[in-house]
């Protein structure tokens, strides 16, 4: 079951950002090239790798960009769509067709060239940005209320290649952790379990159909925000499997009208 409803908890010292001003898509490369220049992406890639297409960096984001996503969840809160799914997750969504509206820098960010190609070095894949009428493209997360969670899952891709996940830590005043299980899906090694409690800037970046992972409950007079960025490998979905993607995000996510807002449209490239 869904509702739209407002988070009862306020952002605590929001970082003041102005959307008014955000930068452009060619000053966007040029940091985002800068941050990236400075990490050891050979290492990382190993280690990406090694983890079985698992990866974690506790200070990613620019500072600048990081507020810019604080500010962004001000702006989206009063449309956050809630969902509740007894036994599997309690919590809010915005999908990218609100963010295209309210917060157009998360499209930009998302879209980043230098980003993209950076992530092409990390998993040994050309990615593609996902149809403009996937919700889940670029999207907010929003645990607000105590006991807001989600069980163990895949992130499942229905396309016909792979879809890798690239999460953002944006808010979190919470004691909520990502706890994941590396090599579920790989024969002979042994599976590895593991948590991280990710900070605003942090990045977490996984294969969907390799990693089982979780939220754990929200606790009291806590709040935390995640933006999650999809990149598949192939576009292409059938149609029995893009009607059971628009369910399970019609049902779980964001909300029927959101979901099915371009039904009878062509799938195309954001």
């Amino acid at each position: 079951m869904s509702d739209t409803a407002t988070p009862d908890n306020t952002l605590t010292q929001p970082a003041q950002a102005s959307t008014a001003a955000r930068p452009s898509k060619r000053d966007i490369d040029s940091t985002m090239s800068a941050r990236l220049a400075a990490l050891q992406t050979p290492k990382l890639r190993d280690e990406y790798g090694q983890q079985g297409s698992f990866l974690y960096i506790d200070d990613f984001l620019p500072r600048d960009y990081t507020e810019r996503l604080i500010a962004a969840v001000r702006d989206v809160m009063p449309s956050v769509n809630r969902n509740y799914l007894p036994g599997h997750k309690a919590g809010g969504s915005v999908s990218r067709h609100t963010l295209d509206k309210l917060a157009p820098f998360i499209a930009e960010l998302y879209r980043s060239e230098a980003l993209i190609k950076w992530l092409e070095t990390i998993t040994g894949d050309k990615l593609q940005l996902s149809p403009q009428d996937d919700p889940h493209a670029y999207a907010f997360y929003f645990y607000t209320k105590p006991g807001d969670h989600i069980g163990w899952h895949y992130d499942t891709s229905y396309y016909d290649g792979r879809r890798y996940t690239l999460l953002l830590g944006v808010i979190d005043d919470s004691s909520c952790k990502l706890d994941y299980e590396l090599h579920t899906k790989s024969p002979g090694i042994p599976e590895q379990a593991g948590s991280v409690q990710y900070p605003p800037g942090a990045f977490v970046l996984f294969d969907g159909d390799k990693l089982r992972h979780r939220v754990t409950p929200l606790g009291e007079n806590e709040m935390r925000v995640s933006l999650t960025f999809e990149y598949v490998t192939n576009p292409n979905m059938r149609p029995f499997q893009r009607f059971i993607s628009n369910m399970k995000d019609s049902i779980a996510y964001f909300g029927f009208k959101q979901v099915f807002r371009r039904k009878g449209g062509k799938n195309g490239q954001a």
